[in-house]
């Protein structure tokens, strides 16, 4: 994880705010906004792309509009609570695309993950040829998701 922190003026998190919730603005647009003139706004963002304050561009999906209809958070527990064990389980779960989201978390768990399938059958061939097979996996949990109430990427 890195706890490095870049330090955000005002605009910056203008810029970020503005950004977040619509991506696709022009750097001419976002200016505008934010009252700069477009140079140091694009400076602004190359810095804090560069820095991982934005991590990247993107939609936010209904996933079963688009045939994935089953989301299931799944809790998972290792066997072995060493470097090897998590640095192993954590290459298959960036091999897993039906995996959107891995937490480490604290607690009765070690993991929490975020799976989108097509079908419960899609799930259970995941679980039981790719997930389960994964190394050092210990315990798992699934709780399914019955309906999405709040579903967002904006944190300013």
């Amino acid at each position: 994880m890195d706890t490095n922190k870049i330090m955000l003026d005002e605009k910056d998190l203008q810029i970020l705010s503005i950004v977040e919730h619509d991506a696709r603005l022009s750097i001419r647009e976002i200016a505008a906004k934010v009252h700069l003139s477009p140079t140091p706004v694009h400076g602004r963002l190359k810095r804090m792309e560069q820095a991982g304050v934005i991590k990247g561009y993107g939609a936010l999906l209904d996933s079963r509009k688009i045939g994935k209809g089953i989301i299931v958070i799944c809790q998972v527990t290792l066997k072995e609570h060493n470097k090897q064990a998590a640095r192993e389980f954590i290459k298959a779960i960036h091999s897993f695309k039906e995996v959107v989201e891995c937490y480490n978390i604290a607690g009765d768990f070690d993991f929490m993950l975020r799976i989108v399938t097509e079908s419960m059958e899609t799930y259970h061939d995941f679980f039981v040829n790719k997930l389960s097979e994964a190394a050092y996996i210990g315990q798992t949990k699934s709780i399914f998701v019955m309906d999405v109430i709040k579903q967002t990427h904006v944190m300013l």
